[in-house]
């Protein structure tokens, strides 16, 4: 069964179409498919667009220190990758499945079960480096343009399809179904191809980026051991098939790189307690145990996560003076992480003292003007300390360079809710409304800027933008 928050994914499409046979040992020779009807623009578009719809429809997390370091990692990968040819799109998804997939247009979702499972980075490294290689071959791409010259439906049907299933999965599968008919075989043995050849290309670019090579297959082949006889496995499990030839070879490529010592990612294991504490449905109390015990037992890979896992796990717990206690320990030995650094304002805002942590957030905000886990959580602590013309200040220069970044747009929300400028709140809320692909609604925010605008050039700012969301609305409608 499907869920609300499941979208219509590379891995599971390919899943899905392969499920009435069993695979034959025959490879059909994919070519050039690709590169024909759904053109490089053509694929961007649909990508611009499933932004939109996920923003609006899955369950995307806003954590500005998880996203960075997501993103960070991804770009790292895509940066050593062959044959990029579109702009990716890193984000994650709160679901505890053991999950991540491609979909037009560059977009790479990674479900938090992910770090749950992933021992090291180079695990976690593996199966994005997977995904990666499926957009960059163009392999949803190549099955949508064979299955039109199979089918009388159209590449707008096909993809369009696919779209409605982030939204509605229910009746995104109804029109797959219509407007997808040809057989089950074929579409196997495409689909097997794709799986071996994202290894391939994504065992490169894993190695060429400094992970282990070995991460993937280490990943898969654990995780196909430990669901071997599960009644119901992971979905990465369906949607990533792992014969046993499949796992061989990544291991054989694999071992045709050299051979060294791979350091464990402390942002990594960072992440992972992050995770742990805040998006995994424990208790308070449970995280606390759970820390204090791989600490006293020493369990754990590094003491420095586990560290920082006890201080969120103390702060989710409301014991802020033990978190603060700790996560300025860690802070004297790496006074600009990220991680330790948000915490830090965190602790500082609950014990209502924002002066403890404005100093030191705006000396690096100089070194760092443009790291959003800086700005956002120097945004709050100005806010908070009711210095809101500054916080306005560094909050617009962000949206400026960051026009996509939802996490600032709520914020600017806020703080001209507080302001009471109604103009600039309005506009604020159009702009978020349009991120998640509502634009007659953000038409309707951005009319209501316009009546409380004083200023020409406001005025004459916010009614293109109204221009603009219509336009943008008919060319999202034209893609369903």
């Amino acid at each position: 069964m499907l869920k609300k928050s499941v979208i219509i994914s590379l891995c599971f499409l390919f899943s899905l179409l392969s499920s009435a046979t069993h695979a034959s040992n025959s490879l059909p020779d994919i070519g050039t498919v690709g590169a024909g009807a759904l053109t490089i623009e053509k694929e961007k578009e649909y990508g611009w667009a499933f932004r939109l719809m996920a923003n609006q429809g899955l369950p995307i997390i806003h954590d500005p220190v998880l996203n960075y370091y997501i993103e960070d990692l991804g770009q790292n990968l895509v940066s050593h990758a062959d044959s990029v040819k579109l702009p990716f799109n890193f984000f994650l998804i709160d679901d505890k499945e053991i999950n991540a997939a491609a979909f037009l247009g560059g977009n790479v979702k990674i479900h938090t079960g992910l770090f749950l499972y992933a021992q090291n980075e180079s695990e976690l490294a593996g199966v994005i480096a997977h995904e990666i290689a499926h957009i960059t071959q163009r392999h949803l791409a190549r099955m949508i343009e064979q299955q039109s010259f199979s089918n009388p439906a159209s590449l707008a049907a096909l993809a369009g399809s696919l779209l409605l299933a982030v939204v509605s999965p229910t009746a995104g599968m109804a029109a797959l179904t219509t407007t997808m008919a040809v057989t089950a075989q074929s579409q196997i043995n495409y689909t097997r191809l794709h799986e071996y050849e994202a290894d391939r290309i994504g065992i490169q670019t894993l190695a060429g980026a400094g992970y282990n090579p070995y991460g993937m297959a280490d990943f898969f082949s654990k995780l196909a051991e430990k669901y071997k006889y599960a009644n119901m496995p992971p979905q990465m499990l369906s949607t990533h098939p792992l014969p046993e030839t499949r796992l061989a070879e990544s291991r054989l490529r694999a071992g045709q790189f050299e051979k060294k010592h791979y350091k464990n990612s402390l942002d990594y294991q960072l992440s992972k307690a992050r995770i742990t504490v805040r998006y995994n449905n424990i208790s308070a109390k449970a995280a606390v145990s759970f820390y204090q015990s791989q600490i006293k037992n020493h369990k754990y890979q590094l003491k420095e996560a586990a560290l920082y896992g006890l201080a969120l796990a103390y702060f989710q717990n409301k014991d802020y003076e033990k978190a603060q206690e700790i996560n300025a320990q860690l802070l004297k030995e790496q006074p600009g992480n990220l991680f330790y650094n948000d915490l830090a304002a965190d602790t500082a805002l609950a014990l209502k003292n924002p002066k403890k942590i404005i100093a030191p957030l705006s000396a690096l905000y100089k070194k760092t003007p443009n790291n959003p886990v800086i700005v956002l959580n120097l945004v709050i602590a100005l806010q908070e300390n009711k210095q809101y013309k500054e916080a306005e200040k560094k909050l617009e220069l962000f949206i400026r360079s960051h026009p996509e970044h939802v996490l600032a747009h709520l914020l600017a929300i806020d703080l001209y809710k507080i302001m009471n400028i109604r103009s600039k709140e309005y506009a604020s809320r159009a702009q978020y409304l349009a991120l998640q692909g509502r634009f007659r609604e953000a038409s309707q925010e951005m009319g209501s800027a316009l009546v409380y605008a004083d200023k020409k050039l406001d005025q004459a700012r916010y009614s293109a933008k109204i221009e603009l969301y219509k336009k943008d609305d008919l060319r999202l409608q034209s893609l369903k």
